[in-house]
């Protein structure tokens, strides 16, 4: 009934996707390759949950 009230988990990683390539980004911006390459791991585990949940 209330349906519409629960939040959608594709919306929920899509967002949560962008945020991490968006730190991802900054990171590599400001010189730490490290960090860029673990923010740019999560993102992509992120990314994969994405495509399992959209099939």
């Amino acid at each position: 009934m209330f349906n519409f009230l629960k939040s959608d988990p594709i919306k929920k990683l899509d967002k949560e996707y962008g945020v991490l390539l968006e730190k991802a980004m900054q990171a590599q911006r400001s010189g730490d390759i490290k960090g860029y390459s673990e923010l740019t791991e999560q993102a992509e585990a992120v990314k994969a949950k994405l495509d399992e949940a959209k099939r």
